[in-house]
């Protein structure tokens, strides 16, 4: 069982963003070492795929000036899911939505999942990898307690749109415009997408659940129905004039509709903030920023994708 007192939590800024890593089971040699991998891990993902990087392998691909053989085989591996989710999306998850090269709407999900994987095989089972704000949730938060995740509203500064809760894995991702605007395009039309305010999606593994977000952003007034036929996911949408709809599916992990919760507030069964056994993320739209203090992480924003 996890064992809060007795856990360990790292933060690493890398990737353009800030990962926290929360785990809740008692440390070990083995994963001590699993968590340094795990770093490891993410720095070596944006050296080869960062498009901000001119010699990352994604932007020498994209150049004509290496082969896709030329390239590590995670490169590989990432576009080959990629076409995977090109294909299950109907065309409406890209990696070339503006004509470069571009596989960061899955890349940064596929990290975060693969460093919980990490975690996990060296004994791991209770934690919490947030890669910029995208969420991979193994185990509890603490014995018999389950993880709660607080969606900040993208309209309303201070409040939040939902809480997650889950005793059980789970991938939190979210796409939204409250803090960096436009950014997500139609893939057919090359035209930037403004049918939300924000998209959440929840579901097993964060690699596809990050991804399939990014695609139900860009889909627009067909996202609902598109996600209704995916099998063990579901979402909840604020559109830009305040109104939201969710899957039927999403009262299983989502709080109900009804007044607004606000950061900070009293709110049972509730914590935001830092020090308690049960930590809240709090998921937003604000440039991947996170609050800290005494080593427990208060706040945490997507979205790059």
């Amino acid at each position: 069982m996890p064992d809060t007192a007795r856990g360990l939590r790292h933060v690493e800024h890398v990737m353009g963003t800030v990962f926290s890593i929360d785990i809740r089971d008692k440390p070990t040699t083995a994963i001590h070492r699993a968590l340094a991998e795990a770093v490891q891990h993410l720095h070596r993902v944006d050296a080869v795929f960062s498009t901000y990087r001119p010699d990352s392998h994604i932007s020498r691909l994209d150049r004509g000036e290496i082969r896709l053989e030329d390239c590590p085989p995670e490169v590989h591996e990432v576009l080959s899911l990629c076409a995977q989710a090109t294909h299950d999306s109907d065309g409406w998850f890209s990696i070339i939505p503006t004509g470069t090269l571009d596989p960061s709407g899955l890349v940064k999900g596929w990290a975060t999942e693969a460093a919980s994987q990490l975690l996990h095989e060296a004994g791991a089972h209770h934690t919490c990898v947030n890669g910029g704000g995208d969420l991979q949730l193994r185990g509890q938060a603490g014995p018999g307690i389950p993880w709660r995740v607080g969606i900040a509203h993208p309209l309303r500064p201070g409040e939040l749109a939902t809480v997650i809760t889950t005793g059980h894995d789970l991938a939190v991702a979210t796409s939204g415009t409250a803090e960096r605007g436009v950014h997500i395009f139609d893939p057919h039309s090359g035209t930037p997408v403004a049918a939300f305010a924000s998209l959440t999606l929840v579901g097993p593994r964060l690699t596809l659940t990050d991804t399939y977000a990014t695609a139900a952003f860009a889909r627009g007034d067909g996202a609902q129905d598109w996600v209704e036929t995916l099998d063990g996911y579901e979402a909840l949408a604020v559109l830009p004039d305040g109104q939201e709809w969710r899957t039927p599916g999403f009262r299983r992990y989502g709080s109900t509709v009804g007044t607004p919760l606000r950061i900070g507030a009293a709110v049972p069964s509730l914590t935001i903030g830092v020090g308690a056994n049960v930590q809240v993320y709090r998921i937003g739209d604000s440039g991947a920023k996170a609050a800290w203090h005494d080593g427990y992480p208060a706040t945490a924003h997507p979205d790059r994708g």
